[in-house]
């Protein structure tokens, strides 16, 4: 008979978090573990060969020509041994992110991985490719183009954090905090210290490693952040069969409105948060989605909208998973699922 350990969450993630904080909730998991998906040889020829010490005081070389794996995806997952999800819980995080995204808040409270697995879902939790754990590629031979990053400045006031462009300084005394911002912006440079370079000319290589998941896990509910709203669109379009809900945390796109109608039996559920009639960008963005759930509707499916301030939360960020009230945004998320009959 297999023997389920009780373990404290926190305890549970400290291989995908090395700062969780102490929690008291307990939760019995039955497996933990991770695994690569995706990826496709590329044959690398024509290089020169530098001589370097791996080792000091010990001379040698690697070649840099031959046969590399790339474009692969890490998954991390938890199993509960009380599951009352019918199915496992997708996360993808958004661009300059990893799966970081879900696991801790800035200023140390769990992290939605924690808060969906504390209420019986198996959890799966990805970095992307070219992102965290998935590692990168040779570049321009296999990621064409150059990395971007991400500025303190960009951040800041690209996921209304700051009240638009100028609205960070290094002095924390002289930040302009949109009012009633709900992101916890004494711990931002926690936050920022998550950022890592993205590319924009990997899109289908991460749909590709998003469909192998899809394949190698599911069925299974998808929950998306930002840009990986695309991703998950896309894959829930092409594996209808295998994505039984799909959850999208202010995305930055939706899918094609020519396959739509592949997310007929698919419930989809949109949330956004604070401010956004005030970031010209953000207003354009939910314009752009409205059109998706739009046509999702008119092909007989489900799409969900919850403009948080309309239902009288108020004040959260672009980073709704983070901001202060992040578990009451995610009992609202879990009331859904429950009324989708997808938990129990």
């Amino acid at each position: 008979m297999k023997r389920f350990i009780p373990v404290t969450i926190a305890a549970a993630l400290l291989a995908a978090c090395s700062s969780a904080p102490s929690a008291t909730n307990q939760a019995a998991l039955k497996e933990m573990g991770s695994f690569h998906t995706g990826g496709r040889d590329v044959v690398i020829q024509g290089k020169p060969v530098p001589k370097v010490e791996l080792t000091p005081g010990v001379p040698g070389n690697v070649d840099p020509n031959g046969t590399y794996l790339v474009e692969q995806m890490y998954v991390q997952y938890f199993i509960p041994a009380d599951q009352r999800g019918r199915y496992p819980l997708l996360l993808w995080h958004g661009a300059w992110l990893t799966g970081a995204t879900w696991e801790t808040t800035p200023d140390g409270r769990e992290g939605w991985l924690n808060y969906f697995l504390k209420h019986g879902w198996a959890m799966y939790n990805s970095d992307a490719v070219e992102r965290g754990r998935a590692g990168w590629a040779m570049f321009p031979d296999v990621f064409t183009g150059d990395p971007m990053w991400l500025t303190k400045e960009n951040a800041f006031e690209r996921f209304r954090i700051g009240q638009g462009a100028g609205s960070y300084n290094a002095d924390p005394a002289k930040r302009k905090v949109l009012p009633g911002n709900q992101f916890p912006v004494e711990a931002y440079d926690q936050f920022v210290r998550q950022a890592v370079p993205r590319w924009t000319t990997n899109n289908a290589a991460t749909i590709a490693a998003y469909v192998a998941e899809v394949d190698k896990v599911c069925p299974c509910v998808v929950m998306v952040h930002s840009q990986s709203g695309l991703f998950g669109a896309t894959v829930a379009e092409m594996r209808p069969d295998k994505v039984k809900a799909l959850i999208m945390i202010e995305p930055s796109n939706g899918g094609d409105l020519k396959k739509a109608a592949n997310l007929k039996n698919t419930p989809v559920l949109a949330v956004f948060g604070d401010y956004i009639d005030q970031d010209p960008r953000w207003s354009r963005i939910r314009e752009i989605d409205q059109r998706y759930f739009d046509a999702i509707r008119a092909t007989g499916g489900t799409a969900d909208v919850i403009d948080l301030p309309k239902i009288g939360i108020h004040g959260n960020s672009h980073m709704i998973m983070m901001d202060r009230n992040s578990d009451q945004v995610a009992g609202v998320i879990g009331k859904w699922l429950t009324d989708k009959g997808l938990s129990r």
